[in-house]
């Protein structure tokens, strides 16, 4: 993988794919950079250089503790530069709402596509204490815990689906990533709703599954709503937040 420094000093690894206009993805939460492949190899066999990354606190990427969302921003801001200066973002989940915070920021994307973005509007939303409580258990060496606490409360998956996955092979993959929690809830409370600044940025269309989590339809219905000059695109092959390879790629493809 390549490496950039962000303006705090934070490495951040990266890594490009296939050649012609690129577009770097933007992973949600416990994503690393190599989650991202299959739907890199798809944009690049479209004929695109995906590029896919570790946020902070991921994989091969550095942290710096107490990180902000526009510490995050600053970090895609240096990956585009690194690549090239300008690019396309596709988004998922939290990586969504991030492309479009980091784009109202300047970070220069010349065009976001945004799969899923859970944002809440104001509506039951988790507990304002939540990146503290995360930060707290993760300074406590129980990053299990933080693991288990963020799916239940962010993520809202019901009790039984956590504790299967607890007792699975892949939650051993995501303890590592627990400090990335704290990032990914502080994120979402900050902008739960889009600013004004974010509705603004244009051009953007909005992805999501017809069968997926209802928090997240309604919050790709919502975005829409408040984003008149984006455009909202069902992808039926995209199932349960989990976005198609070859679907999404095609979308991109046709609006580029």
């Amino acid at each position: 993988m390549d490496t950039t420094t962000s303006a705090d000093g934070t490495t951040i690894a990266f890594e490009r794919l296939g050649d012609g206009p690129t577009i770097v993805i933007v992973g949600g939460a416990f994503s690393v950079a190599a989650d991202a492949r299959a739907l890199a190899e798809a944009l690049a066999g479209a004929g695109f250089t995906a590029v896919t990354l570790d946020r902070r606190a991921r994989g091969a990427s550095g942290d710096r503790r107490g990180s902000t969302p526009d510490d995050e921003a600053n970090d895609l801001a240096a990956v585009v530069d690194a690549v090239g200066g300008e690019a396309m973002a596709l988004g998922h989940s939290s990586g969504a709402i991030l492309a479009l915070y980091a784009a109202s920021r300047g970070v220069p994307l010349r065009a976001l596509f945004l799969s899923e973005p859970p944002f809440r509007f104001g509506v039951d939303e988790p507990d304002p204490r939540l990146a503290e409580r995360l930060q707290q258990l993760v300074d406590d060496d129980r990053r299990d815990e933080a693991v288990v606490t963020f799916q239940l409360e962010a993520v809202e998956l019901p009790p039984a689906m956590v504790e299967q996955i607890r007792q699975s092979e892949l939650f051993a993959s995501l303890v590592p990533l627990a400090q990335s929690t704290v990032y990914d809830a502080t994120l979402t409370a900050k902008v739960s709703t889009p600013t004004p600044e974010m509705r603004a940025v244009t051009p953007v269309t909005i992805l999501r599954g017809e069968q997926t989590f209802p928090i997240l339809v309604t919050a790709a219905d919502r975005l829409a709503e408040a984003m008149p000059n984006a455009e909202l695109v069902i992808v039926p092959e995209s199932v349960m937040h989990r976005p198609d390879p070859a679907a999404t790629a095609k979308v991109v493809r046709e609006r580029v």
